[in-house]
């Protein structure tokens, strides 16, 4: 027999353990049949589409989280109606240990915003009244300002060499349109704005009195400020209709009536290691003593206000797209099956050529699941390392998606992320490494059910009829 095994594909440099043989099996393959390499090829093809994608929709999922965190801080306490003398509030809620910071906002309410000179320069708005030294302290508000983001101190509405005016924050999309090209805005153009005096129209409901049948039921309010600074938060939807004012001159102007600070929602910064649970159940005990001892005991108050966590206020919204998420995953899933009816292709064409290596094989005393295993193993060596370039091109296309993109714009004139239509003006680039983890052994498994047919049809060759006429 040793003849035959020095003239036929094994030998006498054929290790003589049966793992060693499957190994050297494995290696004559790759080396002598290049077409596994289209295997291999289409795996991490395959990988590093799956990866790119989840990635992708997490990035944007933990965005839009993330968002909700920066613009409203931990947890919400949102009444139902406006209330008064939020100062204490906040006070009691700063002494406790789970609350490191807590601010006031006045509620959002829609406005024009005349804009430089020209009677077309109109943007509708949402006007916010807030504490800007206090928001700063729950949602890092100070960062995204133009101007005071690289001042010492506390951001402010105050103008140094004019006091006595009244001031504001815009949205850098109010001031002007993005480019239509790169999907920027200009921010020279903004801090040029920067001093600029403007008109906010608005106004407030009003129920009206008995007996006066011409009393509006709203009424207009006009207040001229100055932009004191500009924002630029990444997220469209802040940037192209915000504006903040001094929560208590808001408050002058649209409620003339009221004899107390009043506000609508107290955002809430929880202290570091704080657990959620406990923090809400602390914060609604604090609200409802609140409004018994200083709001007289309002049931309305009590029972309709709502004290959430941001990522709560968003949970309807990520479960959407994580079910979108899914759904997509679950398409390009099925797409990749191709994947492995090319394995089991190629393997099975292997196998039929190869005939006389497993007669040989199995006349030396391997068993018909030792050839089995040869094949089985060698399809999820084949998935392993496919699977090992796909997660390694996945990670290089998602962390440079920003640079393609822009590449693509610049070749092709074509602009594929925009933040009117995505919300964030870039393109969220971190690898999602649980799921990539997942669909890397997934991609292993599947490999090497592709060679399962092949493995079977190699295990029941009969040595005798395939040697006979050698």
């Amino acid at each position: 027999m040793a003849p035959a095994m020095r003239g036929g594909y094994l030998s006498e440099g054929v290790p003589a353990s049966d793992t060693m043989l499957k190994v050297f099996l494995w290696l004559r393959y790759l080396r002598k049949k290049k077409i596994v390499f289209l295997s291999i090829a289409a795996v991490a093809v395959s990988v590093s589409l799956l990866i790119v994608v989840a990635s992708l929709f997490s990035g944007f999922i933990n965005a839009f989280e993330q968002a909700a965190v920066e613009a409203i801080g931990d947890v919400v306490l949102y009444p139902p109606t406006r209330f008064a003398k939020y100062p204490l509030l906040i006070e009691r809620l700063e002494q406790t240990e789970t609350v490191d910071a807590a601010t006031a906002t006045m509620m959002m309410v829609p406005g024009l915003l005349h804009v430089g000179r020209g009677t077309g320069n109109v943007r509708p708005v949402e006007v916010w009244g807030i504490e800007p030294g206090r928001r700063d302290k729950v949602t890092g508000f100070k960062r995204f300002l133009l101007k005071q983001k690289n001042l010492p101190g506390e951001p402010t509405f105050d103008i140094p060499e004019a006091p006595e005016k009244t001031a504001g924050f815009v949205g850098i999309g109010v001031l002007g349109e993005p480019n239509e090209q790169t999907d920027e805005y200009d921010p020279a153009m903004a801090e040029q704005m920067i001093g600029t005096q403007v008109i906010l129209t608005t106004g407030t409901a009003s129920q009206p009195k008995k007996g006066d049948a011409a009393e509006p039921p709203i009424k207009r309010r006009v207040l001229l400020f100055t932009i004191a600074d500009v924002l630029q938060t990444g997220v469209y939807q802040f940037d192209e209709a915000c504006v903040y004012l001094p929560i208590e001159k808001l408050q002058q102007t649209l409620y003339p009536e009221d004899e107390s600070p009043t506000a609508g929602q107290v955002l809430i910064k929880l202290a570091d290691g704080a657990e959620p649970d406990v923090a809400l159940a602390v914060i609604r005990g604090i609200w409802r003593n609140f409004v018994e001892e200083q709001l007289e005991g309002d049931p309305y108050l009590i029972q309709r206000t709502q004290v959430e966590t941001s990522k709560e206020l968003q949970k309807p919204f990520v479960a959407a797209y994580r079910k979108q998420m899914g759904i997509l995953l679950v398409i390009f899933g099925v797409v990749s099956i191709g994947v492995i009816l090319l394995i089991f292709c190629i393997f099975y064409m292997i196998v039929r050529l190869k005939q006389k290596d497993i007669a040989i094989i199995k006349s030396c005393g391997a068993t018909s699941r030792s050839v089995a295993v040869v094949f089985v193993g060698f399809g999820a060596c084949v998935g392993a390392v496919g699977s090992g370039i796909g997660a390694v091109l996945g990670f290089i296309i998602t962390r440079n998606i920003n640079v393609i993109e822009n590449w693509i714009r610049i070749i092709f004139g074509l602009k594929l992320w925009r933040s009117s239509v995505y919300f964030f003006s870039k393109v969220p680039n971190e690898v999602d490494w649980f799921w990539a983890g997942r669909i890397v052994v997934l991609a292993v498994i599947a490999a090497a059910i592709g060679t399962l047919i092949p493995a079977i049809v190699a295990a029941r060759t009969k040595p005798v009829e395939i040697l006979r006429y050698e």
